[in-house]
């Protein structure tokens, strides 16, 4: 089915409102406030705490690692490509941070493990840093293709379950899964050929410069992501991401001297917040989903079982809970009642008062019945245009012709206007009552009473017509 831009039931074509634009736009001011302070001390040196090395990167790689499958998801269901690459860069930028991790000087090793030279975690960082916006900026234009290709401001996808697996671009997963190894790669077979960006734990005046053009990449990719106007909520978080992933750059490899000073933590702390906005964004949309399909679900339950003019049950939930009670009856050798009414003369109601004033007066009549059965256990249905059934569980005869002439007399004290009634002078209902013992011997399947549950409504019904043929406005047992 077309899945478009309004529907709420992907986080990627939820509409952005205006308390959300507001959140965001409080996350960036508070960042540039940060930014602003920290700034200037972004080179002070602080002292060496390698444990945070690994914490961090850690939690870089649980995030990313958990977007990447909740996108997948979005994607299998949502069938855009942009998702897919989305998908596939934050899958680069978790194998890109387990590599950094690994080629870290003396974090698990003095010289770090896979064969790192001085300039590999350096150099490694910058493939990171590069990569991911370059993915972000290719969702936003996969975007845009999508809406271009749809002919409007809201693009609708074909999803299904078989669908999406066609559309698999092999080059995203490629580049994000077997990218990092091609960078890695780079930086450790010929590590004499890189250029120097460290010193020691000091920046050389190459790292200056190749730092800055990673910086430049990331802000042309908050550009073009930035450019369109925010159509979803992903699109609106991916810029603030992208604005953290920025200020990251800034702090922890432009603005600072090395590694283990002001920027390098707090600049690490920002790429923490890039990494995470979206992972939250879509938990806690995942849940408000899960609430809506909980309200949707009890809706559709309502609608499939509730009559929408009295608010009764219908006669689908009647027939439903008319073979439940027969079953329970049966196991429990309990007796079952079961009432059949019928408005008296409703059609002349109608023709006289009209149809408005007849809804009125099934919805009066439906009241009563409810407020008339009085258990919990007793269905009061609609079972077809002025005729309502009641259902009575564990009631015998006596008690449901005493039941049925109570809810006439409820019925009567409505005072309910009918000045065409040859009856009465008001609204009356006609009652067919019978009483059947599901749980009988075979050799009893002959009485009326023991017929199927099938039979119990035929059976109601000629007690029924019996009620009518007597003069109406009582009760009759069958």
């Amino acid at each position: 089915m077309p899945i478009a831009y309004s529907d709420p039931s992907f986080l990627s074509t939820l509409p952005v409102n205006p308390r959300q634009q507001r959140l965001a736009a409080v996350v960036v001011l508070l960042s540039l406030a940060l930014v602003a302070v920290l700034a200037p001390l972004a080179a002070r040196p602080l002292p060496q705490v390698w444990a945070f090395i690994p914490i961090y990167e850690t939690w870089l790689i649980c995030n990313d690692t958990v977007t990447v499958v909740l996108l997948l998801s979005q994607y299998r269901s949502f069938g855009s490509r942009a998702i897919y690459v989305l998908a596939c860069g934050y899958l680069y930028s978790a194998v890109m941070t387990v590599f950094h991790a690994l080629s870290f000087p003396d974090l698990f090793a003095p010289g770090g493990w896979i064969g790192a030279g001085p300039q590999t975690t350096a150099w490694i960082y910058m493939g990171w840093h590069a990569g991911f916006p370059l993915f972000a900026a290719a969702y936003s234009l996969l975007r845009d293709a999508e809406v271009m290709a749809n002919g409007d401001d809201r693009p609708a996808r074909t999803a299904g379950p078989a669908q999406p697996a066609r559309r698999v671009l092999p080059w995203p997963l490629a580049l994000g899964a077997l990218g990092p190894v091609a960078v890695v790669l780079l930086c450790t077979l010929d590590k004499s050929a890189l250029p120097s960006l460290m010193v020691g734990s000091h920046y050389t005046p190459v790292m200056i410069v190749v730092v800055s053009c990673v910086w430049l990449s990331a802000v042309a990719a908050l550009l073009v992501v930035a450019r369109r106007r925010m159509r979803s909520l992903l699109d609106l978080w991916l810029s603030v991401v992208l604005f953290a992933w920025v200020i990251d750059i800034a702090l922890s490899a432009v603005l600072n001297m090395g590694r283990f000073d002001l920027g390098f933590y707090a600049g690490r702390i920002y790429g923490l917040m890039a990494s995470s906005i979206v992972l939250v964004i879509l938990l806690l949309e995942s849940g408000a989903l899960y609430v809506r399909l909980m309200e949707m679900t009890r809706t559709l339950q309502r609608l499939i079982t509730e009559d929408a003019l009295t608010g009764l049950s219908n006669r689908r939930f009647f027939d439903i809970s008319l073979e439940t009670e027969w079953r329970r009856a049966r196991r429990a050798a309990e007796p079952l009642s079961l009432l059949m009414i019928d408005v008296d003369h409703f059609k002349r109601y109608n023709d006289r008062y009209g149809h408005v004033a007849g809804d009125s007066c099934l919805q009066s009549v439906a009241m009563t019945l409810r407020q008339g059965a009085g258990r919990a256990g007793d269905v009061v249905a609609r079972y077809g245009g002025e005729e309502f059934a009641v259902l009575l569980p564990a009631t015998g005869a006596q008690e449901a012709l005493a039941s049925a002439q109570r809810l006439a007399e409820r019925v009567r004290s409505l005072a309910l206007d009918h000045a065409d009634s040859p009856t009465a002078a008001c609204v009356t209902i006609s009652v067919g009552v019978v009483t059947a013992f599901p749980g009988a011997s075979r050799d009893t399947q002959q009485d009326p009473r023991q017929q199927a549950y099938e039979e119990l409504v035929s059976v109601a019904d000629r007690a029924l017509y019996a009620a009518k043929a007597a003069g109406r406005n009582q009760a009759r047992m069958g």
